[in-house]
């Protein structure tokens, strides 16, 4: 009798040029043991050994059996020579599990099956699976995959939705890699991909497997309506949105659908974590909570180290926290089980309030995850713009995020004093716009979806905050007049708010410059009466100075427009209320987007 036939659930994820090549988040080599990026293998001469116990290529099981209920695992090796093979089990606070110790030889031509039922005795709530290898003879691996012969609940229809804006050769740049990857994957009848192309200036080979829409540039909120449209429209039973500067590891893909085919909850949906590309071993962000401010989740975990690896996917195991989203660089969801489209924000929000509407299951899966450049140089009058309004506007249209008057209010006061003691005074000046645009109502959004007078207006603005080149600056240039350790100074610039409310501090305050990590950092800037930020790269600089005339005027409008914002509060709520059920509705993107006659209602397969 041949043995039933099995389906892969994960396979190995190695490392990549141009996503990341820290070999120590994918495979731990001792001994004689090197890896092949060009073959994709591992080559093994005798007592080399490769562990697996990585955030890329451990299989988390507790995951997999809350949200998959699975009754067969199985681990499959394929490659030449004899190994001893270990499968651990990793427990959080307890002993660990060693599930297999055998000694096998591996064939090309054959998988090897490692039977791993027995883990489903233990009753797990929490724990993680990883395989070692330990040569006894010269040999190679040459794949590996966690697979069941427990059948899926399902057979997804996934359509990727990549929003681009004039950036021709990134966006090119991903649709090669997914022509290469789908061309010879399994999947390749159940994963599409659709390039809504804002800037109307992309030229990419369309497929069978590849789209482009020309779309009218109305922000990434825009272009994911277009593209959750388009999936709709074509049947697709998932929809998954992706950034155009987002670099994935196409085998996430594979692991995302894999986990929505066998998912429980038919409401699941995949959050890809976030690793800025500058430190490409630690996370920036896997899965935010929202609550007047946006807070990242496990930021800064080591993935060099197991422990905190594992760590993170225990804690990650149950449900997701209360106000729970997924950033829109990688979000998988159900379409049929949406009930709003994206709110026209234009960018900076609209993921946030995409979740928060819907009652997704919204998982992570270790190695499904997103390598971006620094957001360090893209804050600017305009970020800290978008981001207020957005903010407050998700506690004022969502019944679930109400929370009154003043705590929605402190919202923008907390934006204005986390710049006023670094005199970003043209971003303070932003806020102060972003208020007054926020009185005006959820009309304003509709007549704005495309941000080309507000753009133009902060541009206009920006001038001190703008980025220049740099002439050389250097933080040993600072000259430091107050210790801004201190408490005693510290304390005398808290209650003078940084010497604002001191005649001439200008004179006499710090003059400093600050490396890009510290841009957002207050405490440095204490005592300051000038600042030069210099950008990741050095390269670029701005200097921002003490000015009492331009905090005098910033102060005043703001607090004229909080005082109105708090008299009007009771009104706002019921506008927005109303207004975000009209603005996210499916007929009101066809008619925005100029698509009032495509289309049909449609329903997921």
């Amino acid at each position: 009798m041949s043995p039933p036939a099995v389906t892969t659930l994960q396979s190995l994820i190695w490392p990549e040029q141009g996503i990341c090549t820290e070999r120590d988040l994918y495979v731990r080599l001792h001994g004689p043991a090197g890896f092949s990026a060009e073959e994709g293998m591992v080559h093994f001469s005798v007592d080399s050994r490769a562990e697996f116990n990585t955030w890329f290529n451990l299989f988390n099981i507790g995951k997999w059996q809350h949200n998959c209920a699975l009754s067969d695992l199985q681990l499959s090796l394929e490659g030449a020579g004899r190994f001893e093979v270990s499968v651990f089990l990793a427990l959080p606070e307890r002993s660990w599990e060693r599930l297999v110790n055998e000694v096998v030889s591996l064939s090309a031509t054959a998988p090897t099956l490692i039977d791993l039922s027995h883990v489903f005795d233990l009753e797990l709530t929490e724990g993680v699976l990883f395989f070692e290898l330990r040569a006894l003879s010269r040999g190679k691996l040459t794949a590996a995959d966690w697979v069941t012969a427990d059948a899926p609940r399902r057979v997804p229809e996934l359509m990727l939705s990549i929003t681009t804006f004039r950036r021709e050769a990134a966006v090119q740049r991903t649709a090669r890699r997914f022509g290469s990857y789908i061309s010879t994957s399994p999947l390749k009848d159940h994963i599409r991909l659709t390039v809504v192309d804002n800037g109307q200036s992309v030229t990419i080979p369309e497929s069978s497997n590849v789209t482009v829409v020309p779309n009218e540039n109305l922000g990434g909120a825009g272009g994911f309506s277009r593209g959750l449209l388009a999936a709709r429209d074509s049947g697709a039973s998932h929809c998954l949105f992706m950034d155009d500067d987002a670099s994935v590891h196409m085998a996430s893909l594979d692991r995302t659908w894999r986990f929505l085919a066998y998912a429980i909850d038919p409401a699941t949906a995949v959050a890809g974590a976030m690793i800025n590309a500058s430190h490409r071993w630690a996370i920036w962000e896997n899965g935010a909570v929202f609550n007047t401010r946006c807070m990242p989740l496990y930021m800064g975990t080591d993935l060099r180290d197991p422990g905190q690896s594992f760590g993170m996917e225990y804690a990650t195991t149950g449900p997701a926290p209360a106000n729970f989203y997924g950033g829109w660089w990688y979000f998988a969801f159900p379409v049929d089980k949406v009930a709003h489209q994206p709110f026209p924000f234009f960018v900076r929000g609209d993921d946030v309030s995409f979740s928060l509407v819907h009652d997704f299951n919204i998982v992570t899966l270790n190695g499904v995850v997103s390598f971006q450049d620094s957001f360090t140089d893209k804050e600017s009058p305009l970020t800290w713009y978008l981001d207020l309004r957005s903010h407050m506007a998700h506690h004022l249209s969502l019944p679930s995020m109400e929370i009154g008057a003043l705590r929605t209010l402190k919202i923008a006061v907390w934006f204005f004093l986390r710049n006023l003691p670094r005199m970003h005074y043209e971003t303070i000046a932003a806020i102060n716009l972003a208020l007054a645009d926020v009185l005006r109502g959820p009309e304003f959004f509709d007549a704005n979806a495309d941000m080309a007078q507000r753009r133009a207006d902060i541009k206009a603005l920006t001038r001190q905050e703008a980025w220049v080149k740099s002439t050389g600056q250097d933080p040993s240039d600072s000259k430091w007049r107050m210790n801004p350790h201190n408490r005693w100074t510290r304390l005398v610039m808290k209650l003078t708010l940084n010497g604002h409310l001191l005649p001439l501090f200008s004179l006499f305050g710090n003059r400093i410059v600050l490396e890009a990590q510290d841009r957002g950092s207050i405490h440095l800037a204490w005592g300051a009466s000038e600042i030069t930020y210099l950008s990741a790269n050095k390269r670029q600089c701005y200097t921002v100075r003490h000015s009492k005339r331009a905090f005098l005027r910033e102060s005043a409008r703001f607090t004229a427009l909080a005082l109105t914002f708090l008299r009007r509060y009771p009104r706002l709520v019921k506008q927005y209320r109303k207004g975000y059920d009209e603005l996210t509705g499916e007929g009101y993107w066809r008619a925005k987007l100029g698509m009032a006659g495509d289309g049909v209602e449609g329903t997921a397969p």
